[in-house]
């Protein structure tokens, strides 16, 4: 066999031989008797959704008034979720109504009742999962804010880890007296962050 030839294969078995000792598994640690002989352990928790909101479908009839008069009644469960496994698992729920008002008919200004006039509070939780401080936006009808601006329908202000709330809140519509009738429609947006 040439030198060339015999450098060649002595160079692809010098490869082999590195490659089967790099695949290798690492050697255990070796310790005298009566010594602790420490191994490392590695593992990983997944935060598999992160941050969501789930609000009812529409559409939702709350009831129904007369001119001068209130409609009340509730939106259905919305729900946030908090699977981001944080140490600082906290988060706040927005509610604002869609720009434009509720509207009925042509959407005239007497078919129309601004978001001034839509009012909403939260209540107490329903449900939560999870450690920390679950508070209520409104906590009550007393409470009640206009949605005609972003307003804090929920919130979480301490706890770590994954965690949940569920609230029913109440949207209280002031009728205006120059109100016509028919059925009005509009939009209540939640997002959270």
């Amino acid at each position: 066999m040439s030198a060339s030839r015999l450098g060649l294969v002595c160079s692809g078995v010098a490869s082999l031989v590195a490659a089967m000792v790099a695949a290798l598994p690492a050697q255990a640690g070796t310790c005298p008797a009566s010594t602790t002989c420490p191994t490392t352990v590695n593992f990983t928790v997944n935060a598999p959704n992160g941050l969501t909101i789930n609000v009812p479908d529409g559409p939702v009839n709350i009831g129904s008034g007369a001119p001068g008069g209130q409609i009340s009644g509730q939106l259905g469960s919305v729900q946030v979720s908090d699977e981001r496994a944080a140490l600082a698992a906290t988060w706040v729920a927005s509610v604002i109504a869609a720009t434009g008002g509720f509207k009925t008919g042509g959407g005239t200004a007497p078919e129309t009742i601004p978001n001034t006039d839509v009012l909403y509070w939260s209540g107490a939780a329903t449900a939560t999962t999870g450690s920390g401080t679950f508070v209520p936006g409104q906590a009550n009808a007393a409470a009640a804010q206009s949605i005609d601006v972003s307003r804090t329908a929920f919130s979480k202000t301490t706890g770590s880890g994954v965690n949940s709330a569920t609230w029913n809140p109440t949207i209280v519509v002031n009728v205006p007296a120059g109100a016509v009738a028919g059925t009005y429609t509009g939009t209540v947006d939640h997002s959270v962050a």
